[in-house]
């Protein structure tokens, strides 16, 4: 478990809401609607959007797709229990994320750009110590640095986020040598 506290975009937090419950199954108009949010309120897991104006549009197995305007806040639990993450506005579409994320939600957080898949090596190889991690970080603007940030592309596996290969690769590349 890995505490999170970041300050990240409204959409950045959507694609990690997708991408973490319903990507194979979201209609594309719905995917690619910012308005368009996934909630949840069965156990296990669940996702609530505290919005100022919410409709609700379709429901498609335990997610309820709605269209919200004005969010003020979103809190999500996974089905697992091990993720817990608050998402509160602070100015316009920008917020804060706050709570403890599993190994596969810091994946998933890489994949909606929220934190870079360098900052989820570095957590791993930390986590193997046995310390609680504390990841902290600020927004910056893209290419603020005069470069992109090295974000995860839509369909990495983890291992190719975490720059790991799979053992049979390794014992492949082994006996070339």
């Amino acid at each position: 478990m890995v505490e999170i506290d970041v300050t990240c975009h409204l959409e950045g937090f959507r694609r990690f809401l997708v991408n973490s419950t319903c990507r194979s199954f979201i209609p594309e108009s719905y995917l690619r609607d910012s308005e368009v949010f996934p909630e949840k309120e069965m156990d296990p897991g669940s996702i609530y959007i505290e919005a100022a104006d919410k409709v609700t549009l379709k429901k498609i197995r335990d997610i309820t797709f709605i269209n919200a305007q004005d969010i003020l806040g979103i809190i999500y639990t996974s089905k697992s229990g091990n993720t817990k993450l608050k998402w509160r506005q602070t100015r316009g579409p920008i917020g804060r994320l706050t709570g403890d994320a599993s190994a596969n939600s810091l994946v998933n957080l890489s994949m909606a750009r929220i934190i870079t898949p360098q900052e989820v090596e570095e957590i791993m190889r930390n986590a193997g110590s046995g310390r609680h991690e504390r990841m902290e970080q600020q927004i910056s603007e893209p290419g603020a640095s005069g470069q992109e940030p090295g974000y995860a592309e839509s369909g990495q596996t983890a291992a190719e986020i975490l720059g790991m290969e799979p053992e049979e690769r390794r014992e492949e590349a082994d006996e070339t040598e």
